[in-house]
């Protein structure tokens, strides 16, 4: 079965179980700046997880493209993957686990005609705050899966949410307990050099992942502390291709119809064949991956650089050059050109060859780096010198040699760094990604901390400042760069003239007067075109999804005080603001002046 029909029958099983279809958001999702890429299905529906009515209703279902850059270091074995699709359903405050695993456990054994005695369950197992999902268990012991089964994990595994466990949510985060579905290959025989004995999250490869069902129940308010959402959500999701994996009986996700293409033509390209060298195996996956995760970011506007999600396709695309290098050991070689249909991914581009021009432009200007830092670690390697941290890094800064390259080409030589050089290494590559984080924190539009009250407070009154400042200095006034945190909110702003106190004092006046009024603050949900009508704020060239959220400030929406495109979130109404009060002005560049507001009530 190809994963074009596993992907419609999925979507088509539950539309015809009342779900409404939507579309996939992009890569890059313009609304959400604390984030590099959409990296689940749930992401862009956050805000209605977190209780806000979605105008399509209460029971949604699609295949969202994702990236997640966690899993770059683990692609090369025979599922993980950088760029892949979450087929995905989602109940708003509806259905809950007795409809939702039922539903898939019907999917993957009626629909797809998995056999149930090779499915294995996980459920959470309950630590001082959430009881052990006792209700998931029930649910599945009716639907025919064994004690035996079923097995329990602690947060590390049986627990979602976009940062990780509960102590690593930032307040204002949602996640909960999952319960996640297991296909056993019978054929694969368990590895003991991942454990004495196998089980469903065991890496060896007999247990593939295929479907997580999270019961999104809770929001971080405080450290260490959880509270119950308004309801009690389903969010599912199962990659693409994985599932269609799965239903060929292959525990390799390259050997289905979404990868074959791409590995024959590396096959006969670099005269090697598949399956014959674990190494080998291992720099065909990564090359095929990573070209079709850089294909995706180039034709979402991604281009490459040093920072944010350039530097996530600059590495892609170095990691691939290195990859060739390893299988042809030849210093000449860049990038193989590779047909995009090839991939299966069911999206037009608007310019393939364009997209594989740019690709073989940033391999070209890798490989004569690479061939310089190979050769210095080659015969470091060869006269068994003792490599550093100090040494690696080097690399770096002198000829341009990645960090993780360097690493990565070690490890393949069987060379280890001591425990020393290990805490080296980590303390020079700790700072080179600090000083990465220090420069893209100010290239982020809009970036808000977390979701605490005070960051929610803030931005909403930036909503009320940017309206104000274009009623008192005019409406060539746009944002132009925010970044909130708990303690302030820092806007950014064109204005040929620095502002005067006046000026400053009838902005402050004139946002505090409309947070005394105390208006509710609602939105919205347009098509693009008509909210761009309606004179709402929105950043001209920023590239938006085919429909909006449009927030505004007032009764009327027609009359409001504030209108401007935005994805949450904001306060019910501006009396929960308290007040505000502009801290300071400062000039940042020609004609650019950047404000400090913070909360003062």
């Amino acid at each position: 079965m190809k994963a074009s029909e596993v992907r419609k029958r999925y979507i088509d099983f539950f539309v015809e179980r009342g779900h409404r279809q939507i579309p996939a958001a992009p890569l890059v999702l313009p609304d959400d700046p604390t984030t590099l890429f959409t990296s689940s299905g749930m992401q862009p529906l956050v805000p209605y997880l977190m209780g806000e009515p979605y105008p399509a209703g209460k029971r949604l279902v699609d295949s969202q493209p994702s990236i997640r850059t966690v899993d770059i270091d683990e692609v090369g074995d025979n599922r993980h993957l950088t760029f892949f699709e979450m087929l995905g359903n989602w109940s708003l405050g509806d259905y809950f686990k007795k409809e939702q695993l039922a539903w898939i456990f019907e999917f993957f054994t009626k629909e797809l005609s998995l056999p149930a005695e090779r499915l294995w369950v996980s459920v959470f197992e309950g630590n001082n705050q959430v009881p052990k999902d006792q209700e998931s268990v029930e649910v599945w012991e009716k639907l025919g899966i064994p004690e035996k089964r079923i097995c329990y994990y602690g947060v590390e595994k049986n627990w979602w949410s976009r940062s990780g466990t509960p102590v690593q949510m930032p307040v204002g985060e949602i996640g909960g307990p999952d319960s996640e579905v297991f296909f056993e290959f019978t054929q694969v025989k368990h590895d003991s050099r991942y454990g004495k004995t196998c089980h469903p999250n065991c890496d060896c490869g007999r247990f593939l992942e295929i479907g997580n069902s999270v019961f999104m129940q809770y929001k971080k308010v405080g450290d260490n502390k959880l509270e119950e959402l308004p309801n009690k959500n389903v969010d599912f999701g199962g990659g693409l291709e994985r599932i269609t994996a799965v239903v060929n009986n292959t525990p390799d996700v390259f050997a289905t119809d979404l990868f074959k293409p791409v590995i024959k033509s590396l096959e006969e390209l670099f005269k090697v064949n598949y399956g014959d060298s674990e190494e080998n195996d291992r720099s065909l996956r990564i090359i095929a991956d990573h070209l079709r995760a850089a294909y995706m970011l180039i034709a979402n506007d991604v281009l490459s650089s040093n920072k944010t999600q350039g530097y996530v396709l600059r590495r892609l695309i170095r990691r691939s050059v290195l990859h060739v290098r390893l299988l042809t050991k030849s210093d000449r070689l860049g990038l193989p050109v590779v047909e995009f249909g090839s991939f299966g991914i069911p999206i037009r581009l608007k310019d393939t060859n364009g997209v594989g021009s740019i690709i073989q432009e940033e391999a070209g200007k890798f490989v004569k780096a690479l061939g310089r830092g190979m050769k210095k670690l080659e015969e470091a390697v060869s006269k068994k010198e003792k490599i550093t941290g100090d040494f690696v890094f080097d690399l770096y800064q002198t000829d341009g040699f990645p960090l993780e390259i360097s690493l990565e080409v070690l490890e393949r030589h069987g060379r280890e760094f001591t425990e020393e050089d290990k805490k080296l290494f980590e303390e020079d590559f700790e700072k080179h990604k600090e000083t990465s984080r220090t420069t893209s924190a100010g290239v982020f539009k809009g970036g808000l901390a977390d979701h605490s009250a005070e960051v929610i407070k803030l931005h909403t009154a930036t909503h009320l400042l940017l309206a104000s400042l274009r009623k008192v200095l005019g409406e060539h006034v746009v944002q132009k760069g925010q970044n909130i945190t708990r303690e302030r909110a820092r806007f950014d702003f064109p204005n040929p003239e620095k502002l005067t106190d006046e000026q400053i004092k009838k902005v402050e006046g004139m946002v505090n007067e409309v947070i005394k009024k105390d208006l509710p603050v609602n939105f919205k949900v347009m098509v693009k075109e008509e909210a761009e009508k309606t004179g709402a704020i929105h950043a001209f060239g920023e590239k938006y999804a085919d429909t909006v959220k449009v927030y505004y400030v007032g009764e009327n929406f027609d009359t409001a005080f504030s209108k401007e495109f935005c994805g949450g979130p904001h306060v019910s109404s501006t009396g929960k603001i308290g007040g505000v009060r502009i801290k300071k002005v400062e000039t940042i560049g020609v004609n650019l002046r950047r404000m400090y507001v913070v909360l003062d009530g």
